[in-house]
């Protein structure tokens, strides 16, 4: 008889944490942004080190389907999603010379294993700081960084997430996504995931809700089905839309990366595992 109350007890112990849980109230970012002026921006360069890719630009590191990247020369420092494989990942952040003890953020573009499969391997090395993903993830996942150590900010409209730095907010599609935007004095500076809502919507409505020119677009552009005719208008309509400079990997595919270099030429940079972009 004490048997079966105890157990009875420690049930409802159990649905009482449980219900804890679903009840979870999360922080958002707060928004609207503010402050950014065509002719405003960061004073010193910023760096974006390329932790995780498709391509390789250190030998020594290592390739693999995903991406990720490091932030560095702003306020804060943040790492953008986390790649595929928590190994990979892991491997590459050390040999590259990281430090995890100064990242301040993580943000997260998108909920595919390609972007958030890493941060098994980053709670490793840090815990207890803001994870930044679209409010749109699923409970599961939410409830999963709570239980990992990381703390979650659920992302729904543009806002600050430090100087100068700044979220979209969530486009809304299939695949919801977000990504960050850098404020500079030649323009925005644009760092995707995958562009699932569409690289071209995408940048539209940056420019639109930053009412500010775009100078810079890079990350994964999510165009591998795209025929040559389909990628000769995208090109003429980001270029349409101001931006400068361009570098398409992870997702974008191989012979429309191609099609990005011969059109941007010079104004077209790498990435790839390994590499470091200055912007100014």
């Amino acid at each position: 008889m004490m048997k079966s109350k105890i157990i009875l007890l420690l049930s409802l112990i159990l649905w009482s944490l449980s219900q804890g849980i679903q009840a979870q109230e999360y922080k958002f970012l707060e928004g609207p942004i503010s402050g950014i002026t065509a002719v405003n921006g960061i004073d010193q360069p910023v760096t974006v080190k390329v932790i995780y890719d498709n391509y390789i630009h250190l030998d020594g590191l290592q390739s693999d389907w995903g991406f990720s990247i490091l932030v560095e020369g702003l306020d804060k420092t943040i790492l953008f999603d986390t790649g595929t494989k928590p190994d990979i990942f892991a491997s590459n952040f050390k040999k590259m010379g990281l430090d995890a003890s100064e990242i301040d953020f993580v943000v997260l573009s998108h909920e595919h294993g390609d972007h958030i499969g890493g941060i098994p391997a980053f709670v490793e090395m840090k815990k207890g700081i803001p994870v930044l993903f679209p409010q749109s993830f699923s409970d599961a996942f939410k409830k999963r960084m709570i239980r990992i150590g990381l703390e979650p900010v659920l992302v729904k409209e543009p806002a600050m997430i430090c100087k100068n730095l700044y979220t979209s907010g969530e486009f809304e599609c299939e695949i919801p996504e977000q990504c960050l935007v850098l404020n500079t004095k030649h323009g925005l500076v644009v760092m995707t995931g995958c562009s699932h809502p569409g690289i071209i919507r995408m940048l539209k409505e940056i420019k639109e809700m930053f009412n500010k020119d775009i100078y810079m677009v890079f990350g994964g552009f999510h165009l591998m089905q795209k025929s040559e005719k389909e990628m000769d208008a995208i090109i003429a309509e980001m270029k349409a839309l101001g931006v400068v400079k361009c570098g398409a990997t992870h997702c974008t595919g191989d012979k429309q990366i191609q099609m990005f270099k011969d059109s941007y030429g010079e104004n077209y940079f790498e990435l790839g595992v390994g590499n470091v972009i200055t912007i100014e």
